[in-house]
């Protein structure tokens, strides 16, 4: 499972810029330490400096889900999500010969 989370900076300056730079490396070595943590980034837009994503990798939806419901989620990564871009952000990772989701419940894992 891939998860992409596109933010964008609170103001366009440096101070803020830095301050979201530090909580998105935060987020992610909390992420890192969670079960089901393939690997992951942060990056920030070649064009648009005030524009950052955090990607994440997870064996499955469920592993991404219960480290965003730890403490330590709710705590330190939830409150970031506040300079989230409303849009999807969790992705099915497509390899040949793999069934797609279809529109009805799966399994978290």
């Amino acid at each position: 499972m891939l998860v992409v989370t596109r933010l964008r900076a609170p103001a366009p300056d440096d101070a803020a810029g830095e301050e979201l730079r530090r909580g998105l490396l935060h987020a992610l070595g909390i992420l890192a330490a969670k079960p089901g943590y393939v690997g992951g980034e942060v990056g920030r837009n070649v064009d648009d400096p005030t524009l950052w994503v955090l990607t994440t990798r997870w064996q499955n939806v469920g592993s991404y889900r219960r480290a965003l419901g730890s403490y330590e989620g709710k705590m330190h990564i939830q409150p970031l999500m506040v300079h989230a871009l409303d849009e999807p952000s969790a992705y099915e990772v497509v390899e040949e010969g793999t069934d797609l989701n279809e529109a009805q419940p799966r399994s978290i894992g």
